[in-house]
């Protein structure tokens, strides 16, 4: 079955796995789609117990490794950007491998709003009232039920999200590092009055059938398609998640974006942009005045995954008076997709980090 054999897309429920096998499905089906191995497809999936950190974050910078170790809780990185969550077998996860034509647009936003909004019907359908809000999550009575995002290969896009069936939101606060007074009473009281289930809202969660359904028969209307279950991937597709699993099942793969070593003190920087956060550690040459090591990390969606790892490299040993030259002469030499990036916000979050520098030079003048 291919994209050129009709309207029929593939729907299929890959069930609760390790997510380590999890993400080498995303790569596999993606990279599968775009060679014309895959048919556009609706992916059902869930997670044992895991920690998970965006392609572009730092282990330790996002997850507390000490309560995930002791609570038997899976670590795990993405094949994609974003932020670090925490999922278990009652969250459920969908998937959309689609090309550029079916959706009738590369722009991220647009594709967010038409999706998300069909997911939204379906959600809506299980009696609760679900709607897309930008830039890209699905909210009911103004409390986040799923939250989405996207990628690309070539023509080909992945856009995934999950829905929170029944969700403990005490754990996921003690999975990810975050300050420890964020862990009060109070503050987890909050961050419950932010999300919500449908186990919350409508007393019990639905059936897992009776929910993916409804999300099946939402896309299929807003599309225009039928679907078509199947009950594995394909050959192609197996060989290309064997293949991945190898590469993703590993302490290299998960542990590749721990902080370098350097001879001078690194310093932190981090900057917002529309596209996510940046996060930037660099060592400066002070008497120099060069940039001598740039690590960039953060909550955000580049395509191919290493362009990054490249322009680390090509700052390397960078005057800072060229800094906003060489990161602009990078990217207008590579093939690289941002999602609501820029050159400019890469140049705005290595500043900030030298910045700090600043009180040192002062006092060493």
């Amino acid at each position: 079955m291919t994209r050129a054999a009709g309207r029929a897309w593939r729907v299929i429920d890959t069930g609760i796995l390790r997510a380590a096998e999890n993400f080498a499905l995303n790569q596999a089906l993606l990279a599968s789609h775009q060679a014309g191995d895959s048919p556009h497809t609706l992916r059902f999936l869930r997670f044992e117990p895991s920690a998970l950190i965006g392609f572009h974050q730092h282990v330790e910078q996002e997850l507390r490794l000490d309560y995930c170790l002791d609570q038997g809780i899976d670590v795990q990185r993405r094949v994609t950007g974003g932020g670090a969550l925490y999922f278990d077998e009652t969250v459920l996860g969908w998937e959309l491998y689609l090309d550029r034509k079916a959706l009738g647009t590369a722009e991220m936003g647009l594709i967010a709003e038409r999706i998300c909004t069909a997911v939204a019907d379906g959600i809506s359908r299980l009696g609760v009232d679900a709607r897309f809000r930008p830039r890209n999550d699905i909210e009911i009575d103004g409390r986040k039920v799923s939250g989405t995002g996207g990628a690309f290969d070539g023509d080909s896009i992945l856009y995934q999200g999950t829905l929170l069936l029944d969700f403990d939101v005490e754990r996921m606060l003690r999975v990810l590092r975050i300050p420890a007074e964020k862990l009060s009473d109070k503050a987890i009281s909050s961050a419950r009055e932010r999300v919500v289930s449908l186990s919350e809202l409508l007393g019990s969660a639905p059936a897992l059938d009776v929910v993916e359904r409804n999300i099946r028969d939402a896309v299929g209307e807003a599309f225009g398609v039928e679907f078509e279950s199947a009950e594995t991937i394909n050959a192609a597709e197996r060989s290309a998640f064997e293949e991945a699993l190898v590469e993703i099942d590993t302490p290299e793969w998960i542990y590749q974006h721990n902080r370098p070593l350097a001879d001078a003190p690194m310093l932190d920087g981090v900057y917002r942009s529309r596209g996510g956060l940046l996060r930037a550690s660099v060592a400066v040459d002070q008497p120099r005045q060069h940039l001598k090591q740039v690590w960039i990390t953060g909550d955000f969606f580049v395509k191919p995954r290493r362009v990054v790892l490249d322009l680390e490299a090509a700052l390397k040993d960078t005057p800072l008076a060229d800094l906003e030259r060489n990161v602009e002469a990078f990217f207008s030499n590579a093939d690289a997709e941002m999602l609501m990036l820029s050159a400019e916000d890469f140049v705005t979050v290595i500043r900030n980090a030298v910045a700090e520098a600043a009180p040192i030079r002062e006092s060493s003048a």
